[in-house]
Parts: structure tokens; sequence; C-alpha cells
């Protein structure tokens, strides 16, 4: 009995010294450790995503999870703390600022909207007023555009979503316009893309970043959506892209925007296809 006693007593110890060991040899964090939620506009979810992988490599204690959900979504949701960052590709509205007053913006990248037609689609350009026409239902037809002889299938995103905010403020409220009720609504760039190559009746507008060769692209007034014009000013239609928090930024929150801005985190808004800032 006492020697039964004996073992059991040594065996406690020497799983409490090796418990005692295995916390004092367990490695410190090499570097920033804890959590992210980051939410909002799909046009910057590929760069968010990109940006994320990267500080998480460099980081291993490190967690963000990313997600799309739109721009008016991404404000929302940082403005009630749901998220830590939100991501927007418009402006903020007067509204929002009203509702959540101590929201923190930073322009982390530009990106212009494109015009889109399906690969088969023999029109190359258009004009800006053929776009405002088109989507107000005046313009119905490709052959009316100098193109084929079909139906113009219209597609848009949905209401809140910064691409639309975007076109709508770029393009459209110049000529006094809104999207009709035919058009049809996609909730993201990469569903608005898939519907124009699988159309060959499909037209809508979509994120640089988001364009590939499995549609075709459109110039307006004769001149094509690329980064170059756009930096010169030849191209017109662009919008700032937004990182957003409530009140100044946490250290975390101001690590992952830090990165954005820096040279490593331009490189991937130039690898993606959207243009740099700063």
């Amino acid at each position: 009995m006492n020697k039964l006693f004996t073992v059991i007593i040594t065996i406690i110890l020497l799983l409490a010294i090796i418990g005692v060991y295995s916390n004092y040899s367990k490695p410190p964090p090499s570097g920033p450790s804890g959590s992210l939620n980051i939410a909002g506009s799909t046009t910057i979810l590929p760069l968010n995503q990109e940006w994320a992988r990267l500080l998480m490599e460099k980081y291993p204690d490190l967690r963000i999870s990313v997600s799309g959900g739109g721009s008016g979504n991404g404000i929302k949701s940082v403005g009630l703390e749901i998220i830590d960052i939100g991501a927007a590709s418009r402006d903020i509205k007067d509204r929002e600022f009203k509702e959540y007053p101590d929201l923190e913006l930073v322009v982390v990248a530009k990106d212009s909207v494109a015009i889109i037609v399906h690969p088969s689609n023999t029109l190359s350009d258009i004009k800006m007023e053929d776009i405002a026409k088109i989507y107000a239902g005046e313009i119905t037809n490709f052959k009316d555009l100098g193109g084929p002889d079909m139906a113009i299938n219209v597609y848009s995103r949905e209401e809140g979503s910064g691409t639309r905010s975007a076109f709508e403020d770029i393009v459209l409220k110049k000529f006094d316009v809104e999207i009709f009720n035919k058009a049809l609504i996609k909730p993201s760039n990469g569903e608005l893309r898939a519907a124009v190559s699988g159309d060959n009746q499909g037209f809508t507008y979509l994120s640089l970043g988001y364009l590939d060769n499995s549609i075709k692209i459109l110039s307006i007034d004769g001149v094509e959506p690329t980064v170059e014009n756009v930096k010169s000013g030849a191209y017109t239609v662009v919008r700032s892209l937004y990182l957003i928090t409530k009140g100044e930024p946490s250290e975390l929150e101001g690590l992952f925007i830090e990165f954005a801005l820096s040279p490593e985190g331009q490189t991937v808004v130039d690898e993606q296809g959207y243009i740099t800032v700063g």
C-alpha cells in the first residue's frame, strides 16, 4: 500500500514538473498576435485577402478574417463595432456620417469602373451618354450603338454597392439618369463578370481589378480603361478605395492599414490591377 502511494505521488510530481517545463519552454509570440475581422466592398476583397495572407505569413500568431458583403455593409458593420475594419469602394454618405460620426477613413488604393460586354460582341467603343441611355432603358439594342442587331441584357450591382454608387455618381448623374427597373441585379463584381461572360447579349460596368480575358472591355469616347489612362486623367471614371475604423485605429488595425500603404502592400495593389496611392 505504501509502495502504491509512493508511485502515485511520484507520477503526480513528474506530471507537474513536465507541465511547468512546457509552459516555460513555449516560445513567446514572435510578433503581433490577436485577431482582426474585416468586411465590406467586394471590389477591395481581393486586396484585403492578399494583404491578410501576407501579414499572417509574417506574423503566425495573427488571425485575420476577410469577407465581402458590399460597401454599405462594411460601413454599417464597423460603425456598429461588429467588425474591426470596414472596406468601402465609395465615399461615405452624409447620413452614414451622421449615424456613425467617429468613422476614420484611409484611402489605400484607387480603382476605375469599366464597361464590359461578351467577347463575341463586335462593339469596341461607346459614348458616355449612350451608357446612360442604356441604363435608363432608352437604348435597348446593340445595333443602335454600331454593334450587332440583338437586344441588350443590362446587368447591375445591388443598391448599397460601392461599385454601383461610383458608377451612378460618375456616369449617370451627369445625364440625370437612374438605373431602370429591368436591370438584372448581381450581388458582387465576380458575379457580374460571370453573368456577362456567359451571356452574348450582356452589358455591364465592372471594377478594374476584376477585368480578365473572359469578357470584352469597351473604350469610352475612344479612351481605354487602363491604369496609365486613369493616372494621366484621360480616363475619368475613377474612385477611391477605403479602409475604415471606428475612431482611431487600434494597434492591430493600424498594423493592417500601414501594411496596405507600405511598398509591399502597394505592390499588391499594382499586381491586382488597381491604382496605387502615395
